[in-house]
């Protein structure tokens, strides 16, 4: 766990949940334009990505690990008794999302990035079936994950610098796409357990990894008093890494900080 503090007089604190296959080393811009902003950040990386040595890289036993470790984020974020909002990126977000359905958090607002919700491409139905049971017998076993950095972002710069990441994951294991399957349906059949809370979902409008279609549907579905649903034409996955990033950081800081003054904070 990383703990980075407002360059000004703080506001907030934002906690960020990475995506699949990346670490907390890719959102060194985000995070200084919420320090900028006036926001401490706190960030990790996820077992089994990044710079975590707590299992095989690309694999872990079970999603709760990813719930567990974002909650002691929270945890963390809590100690400077600030309004805290949690910011999702991809599995990033479907994390937000199942942890938001199991716990009742002190969170001011909730920011979800293309949730992994659905996938663009599926493996074939042969290797879904061979998998089936080869996360009883070989759960560790991995394969390609077919993740490239030419499908997340048009940024060539950041294309550039993926290519030459040696913490960018590029196998999974069975288990792990097992369990992220197995909460992606959850995610939609605990749809009334989410915590009523205020919502703002992103989305790229030309992603290419996940599905935007039952993206929309889910949030159609949720039921927080206080929602709202920004999708961006032409953007890839990686919203916040796109050539369009600062006018999509600006809408994420416009919602937080209307939450603020709803909540009663001068700004």
């Amino acid at each position: 766990m990383w703990k980075w503090e407002a360059d000004v007089t703080p506001k907030g604190v934002i906690v960020i949940v990475h995506g699949a296959m990346e670490h907390h080393g890719r959102y060194k811009w985000l995070s200084q334009m919420w320090r900028s902003a006036g926001y401490h950040v706190i960030m990790g990386d996820l077992p089994g990505q990044g710079m975590t040595t707590r299992a095989y890289r690309g694999h872990i036993q079970s999603f709760d690990q990813y719930l567990l470790e974002v909650k002691k984020w929270i945890e963390e974020a809590y100690q400077y008794s600030l309004p805290v909002f949690l910011l999702g990126h991809s599995m990033g977000g479907l994390i937000a999302i199942r942890l938001l359905q199991q716990e009742e958090l002190d969170l001011a607002g909730v920011i979800l990035s293309s949730p992994c919700l659905g996938l663009v491409k599926h493996p074939s139905k042969l290797m879904t079936a061979i998998s089936l049971g080869l996360n009883v017998t070989y759960p560790t076993f991995r394969v390609d994950s077919g993740l490239t950095p030419e499908l997340v972002t048009r940024n060539k710069e950041v294309r550039e610098s993926d290519l030459n990441d040696s913490l960018y994951v590029t196998k999974v294991s069975v288990r792990w796409y097992r369990e992220l399957t197995k909460n992606m349906k959850e995610a939609f059949e605990d749809i009334p357990e989410f915590q009523d809370i205020p919502l703002l979902l992103m989305q790229g409008g030309d992603d290419l990894v996940v599905d935007k279609r039952p993206v929309r549907e889910w949030f159609n579905y949720n039921l927080c008093s206080e929602k709202q649903y920004k999708e961006w034409p032409h953007l890839y996955h990686e919203i916040f890494n796109e050539p369009e990033r600062d006018d999509v950081f600006q809408y994420a800081l416009g919602f937080v900080e209307t939450r603020l003054k709803t909540l009663g904070y001068v700004l």
